[in-house]
């Protein structure tokens, strides 16, 4: 494809409750997501193009800039893949991969749907994926910010009292404790010129978490969902989002008829208003993003009548 769009939607966002300084990062994956169309006119390779530019963003949760596990040093990032044309694939808990969106849409070749840890890691070097890149100084500060925290008595995960991750602790090293907490994903919707829509993301997973938890991210209808009538996908805290799920009920709404807009509003006040989320969506007319909370979003929305 080449040339101009006529009938084209990019929703993109790098995690509720990130700073809305981030929302340049966010629109470079936007545009990114154009010009991928242009190149491809594939709505799915669309998406993956922006998240990997928010990967790459250290910035973000996501990729080079993932949270480090409590115990400093492992890093576990959840990733997904889904549109209108039959592509789905999750990869979950995967330590050494530079972008994991890439890996997830390569899953969507293979004869499953959803590869974990170790498994997921040697497909990604059988395939000649890039290397996790070495932990940076922004990660190991963010990770000792989150200790100190949790040595005090306010919950660093919002209903979920601080000494819970003491009492199940499942890491090899002991638990050492000398307002910021990091569940966020990225993410993409597109509807392409073809009608087709498609979602992908990507995260870091969840700080504080246990080692191996898996977030929404990965889960379909959860993080994220695309059908007919459009492609949505949820930030926040996914224990909360995964409880609602939150993507797949917000479609059911605009099934029925119910404007995007509403549809979002609805979907966000489902979880506590004291725990970040965030939703954005495209339809066959619309483009979207609603949350509770501070979310940095990217969009270009043009339609045949514009």
């Amino acid at each position: 494809m080449t040339g101009e769009l006529d009938d084209f939607a990019i929703v993109t966002h790098g995690g509720a409750g990130e700073p809305l300084e981030f929302t340049d990062g966010c629109e470079a994956a936007a545009r990114r997501g154009r010009e991928c169309m242009l190149e491809t006119g594939d709505a799915l390779e669309a998406a993956i193009a922006a998240v990997v530019v928010l990967e790459e963003d250290e910035r973000f949760n996501a990729g080079t800039g993932a949270v480090l596990c409590l115990d400093g040093t492992t890093i576990e990032m959840d990733a997904s893949v889904m549109d209108t044309r039959g592509r789905l694939a999750a990869i979950a808990g995967v330590r050494d991969v530079r972008n994991p969106v890439l890996l997830a849409r390569a899953v969507a070749d293979t004869p499953h749907v959803f590869l974990i840890g170790e498994g997921a890691d040697r497909l990604a070097r059988a395939l000649g994926h890039e290397r996790a890149q070495p932990i940076r100084n922004s990660q190991h500060e963010k990770h000792a910010r989150l200790l100190s925290e949790l040595a005090g008595s306010t919950p660093v995960m919002p209903g979920i009292e601080n000494r819970l991750f003491e009492q199940f602790w499942n890491y090899k090293m002991p638990l050492a404790l000398p307002s910021s907490q990091s569940h966020d994903t990225v993410g993409a919707v597109v509807r392409g010129p073809d009608g087709h829509f498609a979602v992908a993301g990507s995260t870091g997973g969840s700080a504080p978490s246990l080692l191996g938890r898996v977030g929404d991210t990965a889960l379909v209808g959860s993080g994220f969902y695309a059908g007919p009538l459009g492609a949505i996908a949820a930030t926040g805290v996914g224990e909360h989002i995964i409880r609602h799920m939150l993507a797949r009920t917000v479609y059911g709404w605009i099934e029925q008829g119910m404007p995007l807009q509403e549809a979002l509003q609805r979907g966000i006040d489902l979880i506590d208003n004291d725990v970040d989320t965030g939703l954005i969506a495209v339809t066959k007319t619309e483009a979207a993003s609603c949350s509770n909370t501070h979310m940095p979003v990217g969009k270009i929305c043009i339609t045949k009548d514009s």
